[in-house]
């Protein structure tokens, strides 16, 4: 294969993003193969972009005609199980969008289904994956440069969304379009990160508020408590109505700390013993200097290191590893397996909310399902209603 063909279903912000990129040839051993959408006015505007690319109304008729190797799923969030599923069912690589799904129970029939087909490629746009930034933590993490970790705190306020933003579609912050607010459509991205670098919770206690600044169904603000199950704890907070907004990462290790901040400066700090040993060995003239804030160079070492982000090249990164995994058989940064675990601390959040208790990792996926469905049956009245 000299080039993957991708198909593009959806020709939306995401999908007019990725084939701008493709056009303008900013991604090695990919091309546009097709662009499907269902609005009429996209087929005009692809016509218009991209002359000599098929075009279809329905994308399993894309899927049949041959001019894709590879596709990815720039739709609501509910269909990305669903059409991933068709296209591997057709030996057609997947690439879907984040989150995987709205629910665990549709994304494990995903990952169950792609199990099934091990010669495809099956990836995730986790393109804050790709981020070096985030990949340096990781490395940092993985490599045990801070210890045992013993805190996470993860604030991430920069979502910002005005009320004419959700009102200038009837899908958006919708239980039954959208599946939820803040934590399905701005922060999965962070909710994968942080089970990424960090690990999985066991357990998650979440004060969560719906339409609480907004005039929506769905969550605008949580504070979500997370318990590792071995004594590390951890606090993530996001929200869409702080116009100001803090990007803060925090990792708390028996070793050390590591803060990122606004996602383009890593500050480490590594102490020169384990914290149990420094506890164990000071008298109170050692404590006393600390408290005064002195030279504390025999504590611990500093270490802060800046990062640029290039807009796009994390998205172009992703497309760029999964075609190379078509062609190269190259690793993939995020594999479309992972999907389900950024979908579980969602789920395990909004259900904690609704229940008004702890909820342990894995939870009950049919109560799960059966609390959304009682939001969609009721937003659908009050639809009806109004």
């Amino acid at each position: 294969m000299k080039a993957v063909r991708l198909g593009i279903i959806g020709l939306g912000a995401q999908g007019g993003l990725y084939a701008g990129f493709l056009a303008e040839g900013k991604v090695k051993n990919m091309v546009i193969g097709a662009i499907c959408d269902i609005d009429s006015a996209k087929k005009e505007l692809a016509a218009d972009k991209y002359p000599d690319i098929p075009f279809y109304d329905n994308y399993i008729d894309m899927l049949e005609s041959g001019n894709v190797d590879a596709v990815v799923t720039c739709v609501p969030h509910y269909l990305h199980p669903e059409i991933g599923m068709e296209t591997l069912k057709r030996e057609i690589h997947a690439l879907v969008e984040k989150p995987a799904g709205v629910y665990t129970k549709q994304v494990k029939e995903l990952n169950e289904y792609a199990a099934k087909k091990p010669e495809l490629t099956f990836g995730i746009m986790f393109n804050q994956r790709t981020n070096p930034l985030y990949q340096k933590v990781k490395e940092l993490i993985d490599n045990g440069e801070i210890g045992q970790i013993r805190r996470t705190n993860w604030m991430i306020t920069t979502w910002w969304r005005p009320q004419g933003y959700y009102d200038s579609s009837a899908w958006r912050a919708t239980w039954g379009e959208e599946g939820g607010g803040v934590l399905v459509n701005q922060a999965p991205h962070q909710l994968d990160l942080l089970q990424w670098i960090c690990g999985m919770p066991k357990k998650v206690y979440s004060n969560v508020k719906y339409g609480y600044q907004r005039n929506i169904a769905v969550e605008d603000e949580v504070t979500a408590v997370l318990d590792y199950g071995n004594g590390a704890t951890g606090v993530f907070i996001t929200c869409t109505h702080d116009i100001i907004g803090t990007d803060r990462f925090e990792i708390l290790g028996d070793k050390g700390k590591i803060v990122v901040d606004d996602s383009k400066k890593v500050t480490i700090k590594r102490l020169s013993k384990p914290e149990s040993e420094l506890s164990d060995s000071m008298n109170m003239q050692d404590v006393m200097k600390i408290f005064m804030g002195g030279n504390q160079s025999d504590i611990y070492s500093e270490e802060v290191l800046e990062f640029e982000s290039v807009w796009g090249a994390q998205h172009t990164a992703v497309l760029e590893n999964f075609a190379a995994a078509i062609v190269e058989g190259t690793p993939l940064l995020a594999p479309g397996s992972d999907g389900i675990y950024g979908v579980t601390l969602a789920n395990a959040i909004h259900l904690s909310s609704w229940l008004d208790k702890e909820v342990e990792i894995p939870f009950d996926e049919e109560l799960y399902l059966e609390e959304l469905n009682k939001r969609i049956d009721e937003e659908k009245n009050t639809l009806v209603t109004s």
